[in-house]
């Protein structure tokens, strides 16, 4: 207890009440009395970080592949992650530790294995045959860089081809390089004095493995003879290569060029091309060349058997299509169809039936890689639909603002959402199912249901279901709506906090058991949401407009001009700050033509058409105050069973009766002390000094300088001030006058030290790192809630923290979390005499501190940026105190149950993530995981139950991990599995006459001409072989946990299985032939036998 002592000695001379040191003796006892009676079940073992999934678009995507047989999609991006998808529901995420970008991508098709070739000239082999994919080799090349790479079908040897116009092969099995090597000044032609420039193509003939094609970048393409070890044939076009395709016959390919041509080749006549088309080229008379268009990047050439061939390419548009959006071009027969894109074409590849490149390949669908998009077409339908798209991809439809996370939801709460949510599914799509279907979905699943709620730019919330490691959208809710939309820029004189995303929503604060939400926006405008299942039309937009002052005396401004004072509303109903809901002409400015009460967006006067789902409650806006605009708002609270919602920002704090719409509370923050402001401030006038903050930047970060305020939510600024403290000890009298609401809780407890029960109240924090309490006394339920006024008054308790507060709970005296009361969802709409019987059935939903005896104690735990305190209730004790940084800064706190016990979890600035146990706040974790980089981190970073949390990782993706140990141990089997055992097809039939002429497919002995006995060693000095970590550690996390054993048991046998049945069939076809040969010969010689030697 020593050790406990010397800490509270400290904490008394640091507090700035001198109460607090007088009584820490009593604390000190307290303390020991609560350790022996409340048990804490969590221990440190119960913990342990690790990452879970990854939902999202791949950020900055560039490059893609597709494994046809096993149907898995892979997409690499240019910080070097890589995503590959299976079924929906399968998907899997790894990074290389070099983050160079991805250039190329090839599976070894039906192996379970994928080459990836990067941007620092590294190439890597991955072992897709477990469920966390690893690397097995590595090659880094030392003297060339690699720009194009090509693994035949069923071949072990992958050729590289690099800038220098070289062409290497590289064994895939051990990932060494071959001694074969074909040189650029072998390739082309000796007389040529120009280098090729680099290999852009290359690709084995369809019918002749010993055939290569070799396209060079300047335009010339190469047939390259790999026994002979020459060139069979060159063709030179005069135009650069961009891509090349063959003919599955090998008679014919077709190369794409930089003026937006396509040229068709016959194998055999390299002198001109058979055919050049120009697709998107204006044909002029005369028989002129047609204008150059813009480089083809890409083109595939995709036969079937019934009818034409498919030329699919991606750009080649003319260059007087200014403004047109990229587009991929189908030519199939005589008919062109021209698909326009969202986004710039990345990449694309056209799905076969067919893996072999020798058989007619029978097109069936393109997968199209955009920019910030994967988009897939249906060839086999009329007007080439797309599928709808099953992964979570559109997290990024508009930039994420904020983000909440909730686990254990109701039960009826997704099926809620998800039937609302149905019916704003677009129509059009294929009719086929999603082609890519490899995988198999993880075993185990959760027993709790997840949901993931996104606030956007545009003013949209989305809501998500992540049960189960999975993520799929509900529904989605657009806030905008509720707002005239401005037609011209200069119709815009109100939106001017934000240059743009006026709608963009900052803070979400939503009760899953009641589905009530309440959104906070940009344009400090706060609307609350009722869930009905029934559509309404409102006919006028129920609305509040706030004026919400900071501390206004009379003070002389710099010029001598004397500000009149303006009388702030306290508490009560005050009718100034109600605007009637007839909707009049609010435009209104001050005796000097300063801007006054004018909110910074105008509500809809139309009536309002609402789907099920989320409908309209209430609108509130904060107005503009004598020419300044109102500040952002920095907290929000909604209370179900109260009725209330409630909002602070840098000047104070208001409170909303959402059943009356009336205005309970309009506080500046200094009021909110009365005559126990512990802060000696400075008057000022709010007109001149003070700058309005912007965008998301945070409250507590300084003095606002006036360019920040006009700065979008989604600019994805790098924080300067992260590194430094935010603590409250700086002596800025502006900082100390610009205390703002931080956090907001309403609950049942004790307001006063000399409380015998608990009462609903209001619990405030600031960034001053002072907690007070606000007494609410709410009339009876049913018809005399709505008729009789909510009184709201200051308890005059006042608590102290160092740093900004951000969360705060409270526990009953066994240490359970007492959540704040809620009322259940019922169906508003109701008819007269439902509503007559829910008034006799509706008593507010209390927390079952309420019920308690009134001896029992509460106790308030309190998280601020800078430490937390555990305070006995109604004593206001401190009993338990704990300091998590004095560097950094915690950026996100929330007290979590996890174990069926609680603990405090927070993610500090300097990276590291921390829990502690409750109420002793005893250090349970403390990990580093990462860094503050930027303010997208630090907005959307957040904490559930069950040991989950998640934060926006990229613009696009989220990132799930959690710090349960059992989660941890279980992610093995919860994890979908990529590689599933399937037959490869069967190979072409060569038909009768074309085995018997030799005109079918020639194979090649790659082995025979690229192994070491026949072409030597490579030089050691090319490249360096690199072992991987998944040998090892790729077995470790399969053989994690007895499914996984028993499923690479399996694996294992099945294929000795497999390998032996083709053994024994190898083995009867030999004893078959070996049968009917010595048959022929018996027969020969019975024919032959008494014949003399001159007869034959």
């Amino acid at each position: 207890m020593r050790k406990f002592n010397i800490r509270k000695v400290l904490d008394g001379l640091t507090a700035v009440s001198a109460v607090a040191s007088a009584s820490s003796a009593a604390q000190q006892q307290q303390a020991g009395n609560r350790e022996t009676e409340i048990q804490e079940t969590l221990q440190s073992e119960h913990f342990q970080l690790c990452k879970t999934v990854r939902h999202g678009f791949p950020y900055q995507p560039s490059a893609l592949a597709f494994d046809p047989v096993q149907k898995i999609l892979a997409i690499g991006t240019q910080t070097g992650a890589l995503r590959l998808f299976g079924r929906p529901g399968v998907e899997c995420y790894c990074q290389h530790d070099s983050g160079a970008a991805v250039i190329q991508l090839q599976f070894l098709i039906n192996e379970g294995a994928l080459v990836s070739a990067l941007a620092d000239d590294t190439l890597h082999l991955w072992n897709l045959r477990q469920k966390r994919p690893a690397i097995l080799h590595s090659l880094k090349f030392n003297r060339e860089r690699i720009t194009f790479c090509h693994l035949p079908f069923q071949s072990k040897w992958l050729y590289v081809g690099t800038e220098r116009g070289n062409i290497h092969i590289v064994n895939v099995e051990s990932f060494t390089l071959s001694g074969y090597v074909i040189m650029w000044n072998k390739a082309i032609e000796l007389s040529s004095k120009s280098h090729p420039g680099p290999v852009v193509h290359i690709s084995d003939n369809p019918m002749d493995e010993g055939k290569l094609l070799i396209g060079f970048e300047s335009g010339t393409v190469v047939l390259w003879d790999l026994k002979s070890k020459k060139a069979d044939y060159r063709y030179t076009h005069d135009e650069a290569i961009h891509s090349v395709a063959w003919h599955h016959e090998g008679k014919q390919f077709i190369c794409s060029h930089s003026d937006g041509t396509l040229t068709i080749w016959n194998v055999k006549s390299p002198t001109k091309p058979f055919q050049t088309i120009t697709p998107h080229g204006k044909q002029l008379k005369d028989g002129k060349k047609p204008e150059p268009c813009k480089p083809i990047l890409k083109v595939e050439y995709k036969t079937t058997r019934a009818g034409e061939p498919f030329i699919i390419l991606s750009g080649g548009l003319s260059y007087d299509t200014v403004g047109r959006r990229p587009c991929l071009t189908v030519m199939h027969g005589k008919s062109t169809a021209v698909l326009e894109m969202d986004y710039s074409i990345v990449d694309f590849l056209t799905l076969c039936e067919t893996p072999y490149p020798n058989d007619f390949q029978e097109p069936y669908a393109v997968v199209v890689l955009l920019e910030k998009d994967l988009v897939l077409i249906d060839l086999a339908q009329n007007g080439y639909p797309i599928f709808e798209n099953p992964y979570p991809l559109t997290i990024h439809e508009s930039p994420v603002t904020c983000c909440e996370y909730f686990a254990d939801c109701p039960v009826d709460l997704i099926p809620a959402l998800y039937s609302v949510g149905a019916r704003q599914k677009r129509q059009g799509y294929s009719k086929k199912e999603w082609p890519i279907s490899g995988g198999n979905w993880g075993v185990i699943t959760q027993s709790y249901s997840e949901i993931i709620i996104t606030g956007h730019a545009d003013g949209s919330i989305k809501f998500w279901d992540a049960s189960a490691i999975t993520l799929q959208v509900l529904y989605k809710l657009k806030t905008a709506k509720v707002f005239e939309k401005s037609r011209n820029k200069d119709d815009r004189p109100n939106t001017d906090i934000v240059d743009e995303d006026p709608y963009a929503i900052q803070i979400i604060s939503w009760c899953p058991e009641s589905r009530m939400l309440c959104l906070a926006g940009v344009s400090a405008h706060v609307i609350i949401y009722r869930f009905s299942k029934q559509e309404v039309t409102t006919e006028v937009i129920p609305m509040l407009e706030v004026r919400l002052l900071y501390e206004i005396n009379d003070v002389e401004t710099p010029d001598g001009e004397q500000v009149p004072p303006v009388p702030t509303p306290g508490t009560g109903s005050n009718p100034q700050s109600i605007v009637p809901q007839s909707h009049p002409s609010t435009s209104s400015s001050s005796s000097d033509g300063l801007r006054d009460n004018v909110p910074c967006l105008k509500v809809k006067n139309s009536p309002l058409k609402q789907s099920p789902g989320y409908q309209i409650e209430l609108v509130i806006q904060l107005v503009w105050v004598s020419g300044e605009p109102p500040q952002q708002i920095t907290s929000l609270a909604i209370n179900s069973a109260y009725g209330l919602v409630v909002f602070g920002n840098c000047n104070g704090i208001a409170m909303v009766d959402y059943l009356q719409k009336t205005v309970l509370l309009n506080l500046g923050t200094i009021e909110l002390y009365g005559s126990n402001d512990p802060y000696r401030r400075e008057p000022r006038s709010p007109r001149k000094t003070r700058q309005p903050s912007g965008g998301l930047c945070d409250i507590n970060e300084g003095t606002v300088v006036p360019e920040d305020r006009c700065k979008s939510p989604t600019s994805d600024v790098k924080d300067n001030s992260c590194s430094r403290s935010r603590s409250s000890s700086v002596t800025s009298i502006d900082k100390e006058s610009r205390e703002a609401i931080s956090a907001l809780h309403f609950c049942e407890t004790f307001t006063r030290k000399a409380d015998t029960s608990p009462s609903p109240c209001l619990w405030v924090g600031t960034t001053l790192g002072t907690v007070l309490v606000i007494v609410l006394n709410l009339p009876p339920g049913g018809e005399q809630r709505l008729l009789q006024p909510v009184i709201v008054s200051p308890s005059g308790t006042i608590l102290r923290l160092k740093g900004a507060i951000l969360r705060m709970a409270f526990l009953d005296t066994t240490g359970s979390l007492v959540p704040p009361a809620h009322e259940t969802w019922r169906e508003h709409h109701e008819d007269k005499d439902e509503k007559e019987k829910a008034k006799k059935r509706r008593p507010v939903s209390v927390s079952p501190s309420s019920s308690q005896e009134i001896s029992e104690n509460q106790y308030a735990v309190i998280c601020s940026e800078k430490q937390a305190k555990v305070i006995s209730l109604p004593s206001q004790n401190c009993i338990y105190k704990q300091n998590i940084t004095e560097t950094s800064f915690v950026l996100r706190g929330d007290i979590v149950s996890l174990s069926n016990s609680i603990c405090l979890a927070c993610f500090c600035a300097n990276g590291h993530i921390m829990t502690f146990s409750l109420p002793s706040l005893r250090p349970l974790l403390d990990v580093y995981y990462l860094p503050l980089t930027n303010m997208r981190i630090a907005r959307t970073f957040c904490f559930t139950d069950n040991g989950q949390a998640l934060y926006l990782v990229s613009p696009t993706e989220i990132q799930r991990l959690t710090y349960s140990q059992e989660t941890c141990e279980n992610l093995q089997e919860m994890l979908g599995e990529l590689f599933t055992l399937v037959e490869t097809p069967e190979a072409p039939n060569r038909g009768f006459f074309k085995g018997l002429f030799g005109g079918g497919a020639q194979s090649l002995d790659r082995e025979e001409l690229f192994g070491e006995s026949a072409s030597g060693k490579a030089s050691r000095s090319l490249a360096q072989h690199i072992p991987g970590p998944g040998g090892i550690e790729g077995v470790k996390g399969a053989a994690s946990g007895v499914v996984g054993e028993l499923a690479r048991a399996r694996l294992a046998l099945d294929e000795r299985g497999q390998k032996l049945g083709e053994l024994e069939e190898k083995t009867a076809a030999m004893l078959y032939s070996a049968d009917s040969f010595s048959k022929h010969a018996h027969e020969m010689m019975l024919k032959y036998k008494d014949k003399k030697w001159y007869q034959f």
